[in-house]
């Protein structure tokens, strides 16, 4: 008799909400926010003040593609994404083979390393941003920044997952 402990599908749709929250933090306009002034990823908005209520506000942005910082941050988070994804991809072949080798330990190690990289991405972008800000106002990281801790966190559940060995002991408890 065997007992059924489904944790490489716990760790599978781990794996698949972290991709999710990935790229809707990747393609998120609201990284950082202030009073008229918005960052993402990719560019940075400011928003004139209006003087009167017969004007309208004028929204200016540019590309943030320009700062080394904002590139590296880029090309870690999107390098993350893509250990993530064929993480994703390799443990939905394996599964679906129903193969009795356990190959889940590479799948873990490969997301241990999109951890890392997310990790260091989002250490350096608050830090970087502080570093180089010229906002004399207050502002607050926002939903984006956060949604890519939650994809972190959840590829961390998954990779943790994928390193249980349960076909070990289960044959000879039950």
């Amino acid at each position: 008799m065997s007992v059924f402990r489904p944790f490489k599908l716990m760790a599978l749709l781990c794996v698949l909400l972290a991709l999710v929250l990935d790229l809707v933090a990747l393609l998120s306009p609201a990284w950082v926010t202030a009073e008229h002034f918005s960052l993402s990823l990719w560019e940075s908005c400011t928003e004139s003040a209006v003087r009167n209520e017969a004007e309208e506000a004028v929204k200016t942005c540019f590309s943030t593609l320009t700062s080394d910082w904002q590139i590296a941050t880029l090309v870690l988070l999107m390098s993350g994404a893509a250990a993530t994804l064929v993480t994703f991809l390799v443990s939905m072949i394996w599964m679906c083979r129903d193969t009795r080798t356990n190959q889940y330990r590479t799948v873990a190690v490969l997301l241990f390393t999109a951890v890392v990289l997310q990790a260091c991405a989002l250490v350096l972008y608050p830090i970087k941003f502080i570093d180089s800000s010229v906002l004399q106002t207050y502002h607050e990281f926002n939903w984006g920044y956060g949604l890519a801790w939650g994809a972190t966190i959840f590829m961390l559940g998954g990779a943790v997952l994928f390193c249980l060995r349960t076909d070990l002991y289960e044959d000879a408890t039950y």
